[in-house]
């Protein structure tokens, strides 16, 4: 489908080619365990999780700062657990969290096997909302940081996706033609309509078994990429 066309594929990072979840469980799995906070793994992850990707979008629509989000998803989910947690142990338990996630290395099955199939053909990007701090740690600590020729983030950019600015930037600083460029996502409104807007072509990797939507393609597993590049 976007074989002729495409010379650049930018991919977002977290929930798309990283295993946000499966490393962020093994993360409070450590530092939970290790700071003797009494609650149970499960539940806490079954609140955390969607507490979570809602400050999350708060972030993005800059109603929140990096501090209060870290704070607070963590405040929120203690509190509905009935989990008496102090502020100095929640502040410790956000430090160590950030410090100890890019130690996991998961990635989404199909990465590498992707990644070598597109990497002869095609230049390959990242465009991320993540903390500048870790992101490139994520991607070194996976083995896939190789692949890229520009890593854009949100702190480098001033904004976040779905803001234009960073999709703009992130042409820039590629050289890319944005006629010529995919970007590839889990988040509907952050990486595809964000990108949609700027003039990206666009394919959705459905993590989070959202339901269909007219706005592009949507793949349920990165190998499907190999059926439109």
């Amino acid at each position: 489908m976007f074989r002729d066309i495409i010379t650049d594929v930018f991919f977002d990072l977290d929930h798309t080619l990283w295993d946000f979840e499966k490393n962020s469980a093994l993360t409070f799995g450590k530092i939970l365990s290790e700071n003797r906070i009494n609650v149970d793994l499960a539940s806490f992850l079954e609140v955390y999780v969607p507490t979570n990707l809602a400050y999350w979008k708060l972030y993005r629509e800059e109603k929140v700062t990096k501090e209060e989000l870290r704070y607070q998803r963590l405040k929120i989910t203690f509190d509905s657990l009935n989990c008496s947690v102090s502020d100095g142990d929640i502040n410790l338990l956000a430090e160590e969290y950030i410090i100890h996630l890019s130690s996991y290395n998961h990635v989404f099955d199909g990465t590498l096997e992707i990644l070598e199939y597109l990497k002869p053909k095609y230049s390959l990007h990242i465009i991320t909302n993540g903390f500048q701090e870790i992101q490139e740690k994520k991607m070194k600590n996976s083995k896939i940081h190789a692949y890229f020729d520009q890593i854009i983030d949100s702190e480098m950019a001033g904004v976040k996706k779905p803001n234009p600015i960073i999709f703009k930037l992130a042409l820039d600083k590629s050289g890319a033609n944005v006629s010529k460029s995919l970007m590839i996502g889990d988040n509907l409104e952050a990486d595809i309509l964000g990108a949609r807007a700027v003039g990206f072509h666009t394919l959705h990797f459905n993590a989070h078994k959202e339901p269909n939507h007219g706005h592009c393609e949507m793949i349920h597993e990165l190998r499907e990429i190999k059926s439109f590049l």
